[in-house]
């Protein structure tokens, strides 16, 4: 699984941005798609997954209502659309694929995921 992060960059507080992952390599209809995000001296923090197949979607807290995850199957890609983005965004943000068995739940545990992109910076000017 091959998976290209692109879109981040500079924005000010209040702005939106579009991250989007490229994902090649396989047949993504038995996987799990999902976006992290790291901060200088935190943790990796999960920030929304999609089920490829079905379109099911979870959030984090932090961001539900301002960031939205979807998939375009054509493409093979993924994007989140950041909205009202504030300093503390500011991260290098990660797309991350996991193959899911039948009948298991989306997750939000970054190590369930085993293939991750490069990451891409996003930085929020106040």
């Amino acid at each position: 699984v091959q998976l290209q992060a692109s879109g981040g960059g500079l924005v000010e507080a209040g702005g939106s941005l579009r991250l989007s992952c490229a994902a090649s390599g396989r047949t993504f209809s038995s996987y799990d798609m999902g976006w992290f995000r790291q901060a200088p001296g935190k943790e990796r923090e999960f920030l929304a997954a999609i089920r490829w197949s079905g379109g099911i979607t979870l959030y984090a807290d932090s961001v539900k209502g301002r960031f939205t995850i979807s998939r375009d199957i054509a493409k093979n890609t993924v994007s989140l659309q950041m909205n009202s983005l504030n300093p503390e965004d500011t991260a290098v943000y990660y797309c991350a694929a996991r193959y899911r068995r039948p009948g298991s739940m989306v997750t939000t545990t970054p190590n369930t995921y085993a293939d991750w992109g490069q990451g891409t910076l996003v930085t929020v000017s106040s």
